[in-house]
């Protein structure tokens, strides 16, 4: 991955506005979304992104759904309230009840407008994945289609300078049922070893590989607080060292890591602080990290780096634009933030990026004023810090 050697480069976490039509939906004609990716991807060039994408519109617009038709292994049975009563058991959402309560009923707590496909818990999924029989990955022409459509919208552009993004097997586990094998380890071991091979052929086709993790450190106010932190650490250094097997025949320098805290629109008055599990965090065999940093929960959490040296080699890409407000951040703020990092870890060790997705968390109107923003902001920071 590129650094920014002679300017701030710019990047996003993923998800982008979709053409009416497009999330949810896993039959789009090829016609109509091959046109909406290469409409996707001239748009953030347009905006002045530098490592572009499909906008997650070949995955119909779910993180994590979209797994469940790429992997083999698994049943789909009534549901059994699995996922609500671990999604219900946190912390936040006991204390802050009827907040969420009355987000769910809105459809906002995803998405603030209300414009938005409702997601997990608001969508009313109505069945369980349960682990049956060995984990195999099944998804080889979802993900070709996918590869050949991004590829085909950058034309004669830099295929490094483009990513897909995938899922990490601790978020993939959450919410599934073992019934196959000896252990959660060895289950999470399973679901490493099939995604391996998603890793490797968007690595393979050039591009960078973005790991997804909302539930390694959103678990936290879950089944780390009643567990301690002590041995939520532990529960999180085998979910990395199964990610790290599943990374293993992929270059370190194509492989982007995203950490949120689960990213709704909520208090988040019991995130697991950064500072807990950074070490472990920093053990992944990926060269550029990307993580909240705008968001008003996690923006002091810059001060991090100021403890903890960055390794040599690899890139903070924190957010610098956050989803969880609809007001567009001020270049000169954005500037600002990058600025700070670069003054912590050095400028070229920094790449400016949103929190979490921004086309299933904003209006879309918002959502591309942000990352104009975001490039604007980026402009700024590489006049004071580069010249």
């Amino acid at each position: 991955m590129r650094r920014s050697t002679d300017k701030i480069l710019v990047t996003h976490v993923g998800a982008l506005p979709a053409p009416d039509g497009i999330w949810g939906r896993t039959d789009v004609p090829d016609a109509e979304l091959s046109q909406a990716v290469r409409d996707v991807v001239g748009r953030q060039r347009d905006a002045g992104v530098d490592f572009v994408n499909e906008g997650e519109l070949t995955k119909g617009g779910n993180w994590v759904e979209f797994v469940s038709r790429r992997l083999g292994g698994f049943e789909a049975r009534p549901r059994a309230s699995t996922t609500a009563n671990l999604m219900f058991a946190s912390a936040d959402w006991q204390e802050y009840g009827d907040f969420y309560q009355a987000a769910i009923a809105r459809g906002t707590l995803f998405e603030e407008s209300g414009t938005a496909p409702r997601q997990g818990t608001e969508r009313g999924q109505q069945s369980d994945w349960v682990c049956t029989g060995p984990i195999e990955y099944i998804g080889q022409e979802d993900l070709a289609r996918e590869i050949t459509l991004l590829l085909d919208a950058l034309g004669e552009g830099d295929p490094g300078d483009a990513f897909l993004t995938s899922t990490a097997p601790s978020s993939i586990e959450v919410g599934r049922i073992n019934q196959h094998y000896e252990s959660d380890e060895a289950f999470v071991f399973g679901i490493a070893e099939a995604m391996r091979h998603e890793y490797e052929a968007i690595a393979k086709a050039g591009l960078q590989v973005q790991v997804d993790d909302a539930w390694l450190a959103g678990l936290w106010d879950r089944i780390g607080i009643p567990m301690g932190l002590a041995a939520y650490r532990r529960y999180c250094e085998v979910r990395v060292e199964a990610l790290n097997y599943a990374l293993r025949n992929v270059p370190q320098e194509q492989v982007r890591y995203h950490l949120c805290w689960g990213s709704w629109h909520g208090p988040h008055a019991h995130d697991l602080p950064l500072a807990d599990i950074i070490d472990i965090l920093l053990r992944i065999d990926a060269q550029t990290y990307l993580f909240e940093a705008a968001n008003v929960r996690h923006e002091h959490e810059a001060n991090v780096w100021r403890e903890v040296k960055l390794p040599e080699g690899r890139i903070l890409a924190p957010g610098v634009v956050s989803h969880a407000t609809r007001l567009i951040e001020h270049p000169e703020l954005v500037a600002s933030r990058i600025e700070r990092f670069a003054v912590l870890v050095g400028h070229e060790n920094v790449i400016a990026s949103t929190d979490c997705g921004l086309g299933l968390r904003c209006h879309p109107q918002i959502a591309w004023g942000k990352l104009a923003a975001l490039a604007q902001g980026a402009e700024l920071a590489s006049k004071r810090l580069i010249g």
